[in-house]
């Protein structure tokens, strides 16, 4: 059974000011007056306000097609599961099928959204958005990728192995695979 753990009254945003902007990212600086009346300035990076999709393509009942791109954040490849912008004027739903089909070469007829997630909510305002893709057909769209990706079938039974590996760090991509992971099992 869920419960309202929230303490009371938001503190209230005395004011906002872009200190830093980029291509992707603005850098906010924040002050807020908590009910105590305790005043305090917090930095908070902001993203695309559409957020993101990570996509958990199931060739099928058993299989994830899982990406090795470069992760410049890191500085190595990584193993994960394709994601990317919701470009303006896409649902989260048809900016997943687009994604899979520029990283994976895949389309779906099946898309269900599981989840949505933050990452690092204390200074990061930015939602990805989990989604489904089953009932994959080839579908091969071009993408702005720099280098062609690699695409990697992996046995949802073999998760742990998966999560030993050295390349295979993403967060949402591992908690993803949980959640898809336990939603079969279920179905079974």
């Amino acid at each position: 059974m869920a419960r309202d753990v929230s303490p009371g009254n938001k503190p209230v945003i005395t004011r906002t000011e872009t200190i830093a902007r980029t291509r992707l990212f603005r850098v906010e600086e924040v002050g807020l007056r908590f009910a105590n009346g305790c005043e305090v300035n917090y930095e908070r990076l902001r993203g695309s306000s559409r957020g993101a999709v990570l996509v958990v393509p199931m060739l099928d009942d058993n299989t994830v097609l899982l990406i090795r791109e470069y992760a410049a954040g890191v500085e190595r490849y990584e193993l994960a599961l394709p994601k990317g912008i919701i470009e303006e004027g896409e649902t989260p739903i048809e900016a997943a099928n687009r994604e899979i089909m520029e990283e994976v070469g895949y389309g779906a007829r099946k898309l269900n959204h599981l989840k949505s997630v933050t990452l690092a909510p204390g200074y990061f305002s930015h939602t990805t958005h989990v989604v489904l893709a089953q009932e994959l057909y080839p579908e091969r769209r071009p993408g702005d990728e720099p280098e062609a990706i690699e695409v990697v079938p992996w046995s949802l039974d073999r998760l742990t192995e998966l999560f030993e590996h050295v390349e295979c760090t993403e967060a949402r991509s591992i908690a993803a695979l949980f959640l898809v992971r336990e939603l079969l099992a279920g179905r079974s």
